[in-house]
């Protein structure tokens, strides 16, 4: 029987969730609902789903994603908590708040329904997300299975426990926006040198994917890939001293880092 995944709030993140399960779940069974009446609408036009009533999807849908920021969780339940609390049958709470527990959810939503606390990251919308996720004793394996099923065209899922999924999604979640900076970098370094900006935008943007690829399907470490470039006395390693010169490791741990703590403050 096919799940019905439901979306509450289809803003970037959301969106991009909501499409990702159009196309792995099948958009019939993708429902979505925003403050923003004309965005769930465009979506769903765009995307085939349907867009409905908070209340409608709250009472129909098997899997329903809570697309509110950290601060705004509460005023969110208390809006559908009354919806939840008179539907019939097993609903999974699916939340993509940073920093909010899975305890703090159930707290929020009044009762003791299964959650997945999942932390995405925007490269899902084009099926190349890095997902982490979590989940409370009352979700069943076969609720896990149906759910990475239905989203599996959002990219690649890792289970971790709960306590890790803070500092894990400082790399996943806020990584894409410290990779983009980079990459215009080295755009904006080709462009320096005498290359069209387009032209280097496309050779950085390549080099980034290739690279990363490398390292999830090669298995060797990104040092040895990184010398593996780097001949004696080449242009490579003079590359490589100049981001050395300027602390770019300590720099990336130190955004990590400060990421990692801005979420912990945003659960408090």
């Amino acid at each position: 029987m096919k799940k019905v995944f439901g979306f509450i709030g289809v803003g970037n993140m959301g969106g991009a969730l909501a499409c990702a399960a159009c196309r792995s779940a099948g958009a019939e069974n993708v429902w979505v609902t925003d403050l923003l009446v004309e965005k769930a609408q465009t979506l769903a036009k765009q995307q085939g789903c349907r867009a409905v009533e908070a209340e409608e999807l709250i009472s129909c849908a098997d899997y329903i994603f809570l697309g509110a920021k950290p601060q705004a969780m509460r005023a969110l339940f208390d809006g559908i908590r009354p919806a939840l609390e008179k539907r019939r049958g097993e609903v999974v709470l699916v939340s993509m708040a940073a920093g909010v527990s899975l305890a703090r959810v159930e707290e929020l939503a009044g009762g003791a329904y299964p959650i997945i606390r999942i932390m995405p990251n925007i490269p899902a919308s084009v099926g190349e997300g890095m997902i982490l996720y979590t989940a409370n004793d009352s979700v069943t394996e076969i609720e896990i299975e149906n759910f990475l099923a239905g989203m599996s065209a959002a990219g690649r899922f890792d289970r971790i426990e709960e306590k890790l999924i803070d500092a894990a999604s400082a790399i996943s979640g806020c990584g894409p926006a410290f990779a983009y900076l980079f990459l215009e970098a080295l755009a904006d370094g080709g462009v320096e040198c005498g290359l069209p900006y387009d032209k280097a935008l496309q050779y950085a943007a390549q080099t980034l994917v290739g690279s990363a690829r490398m390292v999830l399907e090669s298995g060797r470490h990104p040092e040895a890939l990184k010398n593996a470039v780097c001949s004696p006395g080449g242009t490579t390693i003079a590359g490589v001293h100049a981001l050395e010169s300027g602390a770019f490791r300590g720099l990336a741990m130190d955004a990590v880092c400060r990421a990692y703590q801005k979420t912990l403050d945003l659960g408090k």
